[in-house]
């Protein structure tokens, strides 16, 4: 692209102080000719370079002129200009922080490519909140978030999925977003290193006391390992069926969670083989007993008696508030 390669004839004229059109031409691997017409971009925009005639002479920049910001493709630019998540820099308390710095760094920018710069928050919005899921109340969060920094050892109460609750010591490492979701890396009294919700953490109280942190503990790394062994060790329960076409596109946006392992050709004008795995059987039948007939369950076979016997089960209750009712 046009403005990579002036923003690279920009750092080779601070690098070498005067090259010829023919030495940049080589280097860029373009024509002398559009070099000369990049020197008058260049120019355009305000830069100062300025041109020697003669044996020894070439292109430089006018006083050692130098730019604040230096390296950086037009696509690097555009990468450090996303927008972040709004919500989880709220959550961090770095909001204004973060626009502060993007607008210093525009300042620090070569002027071609300032105002492309400022554009990108108009064309790019990250938003990882959900539609309808409120905030999870985080009332330790600013504590956890202070003693990550300053190394303090922490006293946290957490309830665990089943609603009791335990006490832990425990070194907090670092924050980690997943989705809407907070988690505290923490590592234990005896060195494990451990993840917990943080809207689960129902009091975290500092100790004053420092830690140190495990030597080349990586925490975009840990998370990483972290997450491919928790989906391994996610129980699944593998459920095939036939689908309705208007149906198949409603599969993973229903109330509860289905992954679709597979869809299969259309065997004729009305159904669509699918796969589909789910955590529990439990979930399989609550999920495809609300689909009636627009789902069929070929495998397993039991899993068709189940729904079927929901059904009925379904069915002679509401009967029975019908009769005595009226």
């Amino acid at each position: 692209m046009r403005g990579d390669r002036l923003v690279s004839i920009l750092l080779l004229l601070q690098t070498h102080g005067q090259m010829t059109a023919k030495e940049l031409a080589e280097r860029m691997e373009v024509s002398e000719r559009t070099i000369y017409r990049d020197m008058d971009a260049l120019s355009g925009t305000g830069i100062p370079v300025v041109a020697e005639r003669g044996k020894n002479g070439g292109w430089s920049l006018l006083d050692d002129y130098q730019t604040d910001l230096t390296g950086l493709k037009e696509s690097e630019i555009r990468a450090i200009f996303v927008s972040p998540s709004a919500h989880l820099l709220d959550d961090l308390g770095l909001t204004r922080t973060s626009e502060e710095a993007r607008n210093k760094l525009i300042a620090s920018l070569p002027s071609i490519y300032r105002e492309n710069a400022k554009d990108v928050w108009n064309r790019i919005h990250i938003d990882t909140s959900s539609w309808r899921k409120q905030k999870e109340n985080t009332a330790s969060f600013e504590v956890i978030k202070e003693t990550i920094w300053k190394e303090h050892k922490l006293r946290i109460t957490y309830q665990r999925a089943d609603g009791n609750t335990d006490d832990h010591t425990v070194s907090p490492l670092g924050l980690v977003a997943k989705g809407d979701l907070w988690y505290l890396i923490a590592s234990k009294e005896n060195g494990d290193i451990r993840n917990y919700r943080a809207s689960r953490i129902q009091s975290a109280v500092p100790l004053g006391e420092t830690f140190e942190r495990p030597k080349n503990f990586n925490l975009a790394q840990y998370w990483n390992s972290s997450t491919k062994t928790f989906i391994k060790k996610l129980p699944s329960y593998e459920v095939k069926v036939e689908v309705t076409p208007t149906t198949l596109s409603r599969l993973t946006f229903s109330g509860r969670f289905a992954r679709v392992l597979e869809i299969g050709e259309r065997r004729n004008m009305e159904w669509i083989p699918v796969t589909l795995s789910f955590d529990t059987e439990e979930e399989a039948k609550g999920y495809l007993l609300g689909f009636a007939d627009q789902v069929k369950v070929i495998e397993p076979k039991e899993l068709h008696q189940k729904i079927l016997e929901m059904a009925e089960a379904t069915v002679g209750f509401y009967r029975q508030e019908k009769q005595g009712i009226y």
